[in-house]
Order: C-alpha cells, then structure tokens, then sequence
C-alpha cells in the first residue's frame, strides 16, 4: 500500500502543546507543506514573536529566531537585509501583530518588505488569558470584555488583509480559513503562493487564516469550528485582496 499523506519534512516529529480543536497545527502544516514543495526548508528562517506562536521553534526544523511581543516583522526585516538570499517568514497571532504590533506590520508593509507573513487570526489573545483583542467581534465575550465587545467603545475589529493591501509596498494579501476540507485547500495554495512571491523577489507578502480557538472561546473544538464560518467569515470574508503577480 502506497502512503499517501504524511509529515511534511519541515516539520519535527514532536508532540503538540496546542489545545485540543486548535488549528495552530493546521497552519503549522500548510507553511512546512509550502517550504518542502519549493524546496525552502533549508535556506528559510522563521520569526516568531510572543503568544501561541512562541513555539515556532519546537515544531519546525528550520532556523527561527524569537523576537519581542508584536516586533517580528521589524526583526525580519533586519533578517532579510542582512541575508537576502534567505526566505524570512514571520508567525504570528491577532494579539501579537494587530495590537502591539500594529506600528511594525504597518510600517513592514508599507516599506515593501520582501518577507512573507503568516497571521492567524482567532479573534483573542490566545496564550495569556484570552482578553480582547483588535479582531475580537462585536458581542464577543473575553476576559475583559465579559459583557461583548462594545463597538461604541473598543471600535470596531481591524480588517488586516483589506487593510494592508492599501499600500503600495504589499505585494499580496489574502485571507483564508481552516474550517473544511476547501478551505483548507485555499489556504494552501495562499501559503504557497505567498513564498513564491518571495522567491521570485516580488514584495511583502500576506496571508491572514481565520482559525478557532475553543479553549478561549468557551465551546468545544467542533463548535469552535463551527463558529468560524457563522461568524468570522461573515465578518472576515475569506478572499484574495490584492495580487500583483500570478503564479
């Protein structure tokens, strides 16, 4: 019998840390899939900041370099310059890159970086407690929100792909979801399609996925997906924004 589905290279054979229904892991799959499809793994150097991302390092077998909480990108940025010949990617999480982060991935993207970022968006900060966070939605109760946000109030969620495809130093932006098998494909090809531009030197690239976080949320790992496509995707709707090269 032939196998057919496996670990991708780029990937350690580590046990997960990541709570049960959580799709960090999914993620995590896509970007090895991408690097082991283009042959990157071994020229590639992962950023990751602070929250569930933190880890990078314990699943992928790649270089990775853990920088302050939301200042990945400005890490690699200075990864990229000082290694061109390398492939930089930053991993990071709504808390991270859409609040305190929000100055570098603005300024990052803005600049025309020539890195990839991968932004995965659960609409709360995951790790330290799940709070609100910039993406939490109308209503959506957290930690320090346990009435629902309050739009009159917090303002409404950043839309960080529509966002970011408005400067003209992005070069792509994306977002896409893990929640069924097609999404799931999407993704991929989203993943994918965001080293390319990379390799073939075309400018910052983005991908945001819309993924589900139950531990913070309150629900079970099959409700917590269920809730990604009745209420981020409504939302968030899933698409690409901005495409300034096809593959």
């Amino acid at each position: 019998m032939n196998q057919v589905f496996k670990r991708p290279k780029s990937l350690k054979y580590v046990q997960s840390h990541f709570c049960p229904g959580c799709q960090h892991g999914s993620a995590h799959r896509l970007v090895a899939e991408a690097l082991d499809d283009l042959g990157l793994s071994a020229i590639t150097i992962g950023v990751a900041s602070v929250g569930c991302s933190v880890f990078l390092y314990e699943y992928f077998d790649i270089d990775v370099i853990e920088s302050p909480h939301g200042r990945a990108p400005a890490v690699a940025t200075g990864a990229k310059r000082a290694r061109p010949d390398r492939i930089i990617f930053t991993y990071q999480g709504d808390g991270d890159l859409a609040a305190i982060g929000m100055s570098e991935i603005i300024h990052a993207s803005n600049r025309g970086e020539d890195i990839t970022v991968i932004f995965v968006n659960n609409t709360t900060f995951g790790m330290t407690g799940g709070q609100m966070a910039p993406t939490t939605l109308s209503g959506q109760k957290t930690s320090t929100s346990p009435y629902g946000r309050d739009i009159s109030k917090d303002g409404s969620p950043f839309k960080m792909a529509e966002l970011l495809s408005n400067f003209d130093g992005v070069a792509f932006s994306a977002r896409v979801a893990l929640n069924t098998p097609k999404n799931v494909l999407l993704a991929k090809n989203a993943i994918l399609n965001s080293f390319r531009y990379q390799v073939e030197r075309k400018g910052f690239a983005f991908v945001e996925v819309l993924a589900a976080c139950p531990t913070n949320w309150g629900v079970t790992p099959l409700k917590a997906n269920e809730r990604v496509a009745q209420d981020l995707i409504p939302y968030f709707p899933l698409g690409i924004f901005k495409n300034t090269a096809e593959f």
